[in-house]
Order: structure tokens, then C-alpha cells, then sequence
């Protein structure tokens, strides 16, 4: 099963006590913007017991093409990377 939005909206709507569904649906969104908008800002974000979300500089270089096999340059190009929490690790390793 894939977690989604809608599923995760639910979950926050049923776990907390006078929130409504589309309450719940404000606050996951609000939740995602934040996190978009400090990502888009070069920031880190860490959420405790979970993971670290960082935005990394990749420069530009050569490729190749797997198709034709002929050299490409790919673009610079800024990456979020994903680092687990060792909360998280140990949960995940049980």
C-alpha cells in the first residue's frame, strides 16, 4: 500500500479529537508547503525520529545517452537527498 496524501489526511483527521476531514486536508497542505518552500530555499529540514531532507548541488557534466550511446552534457541541476533517522532505522530493522 502507497500512503498518500488523501490517506495521510485521513489518518490526521481520525487521530486528532474535533478536526475535521478538510481541517486535516489544511493542515497536511500547509504541513507540505513548508517543507517545499524551505527545500526550495536551500534550507534543510529535519523531522526528529524520522529523517533529514537536504538540497544538494549537483554540477553540470557528461553523460551518455544509453540509447545511442553519444555523449550528452546534462545541465547543474539542485537535488533533495533523504537521510533516515537512526529512530527510524531501528524501527525499520526490527
Amino acid at each position: 500500500m502507497t500512503l498518500t496524501k488523501a490517506v495521510l489526511t485521513e489518518h490526521v483527521a481520525a487521530q486528532t479529537a474535533g478536526l475535521t476531514v478538510r481541517q486535516a486536508a489544511a493542515a497536511v497542505q500547509e504541513t507540505f508547503a513548508l517543507i517545499k518552500a524551505a527545500l526550495a530555499g536551500g534550507e534543510n529540514v529535519l523531522i526528529s525520529g524520522f529523517g533529514k531532507f537536504t538540497v544538494r548541488d549537483k554540477h553540470a557534466r557528461v553523460g551518455r545517452n544509453p540509447r545511442t550511446g553519444k555523449p550528452i552534457t546534462l545541465a547543474a541541476r539542485r537535488v533533495v537527498t533523504f537521510k533516515v533517522s537512526v529512530g527510524l532505522k531501528a524501527v525499520m530493522n526490527r
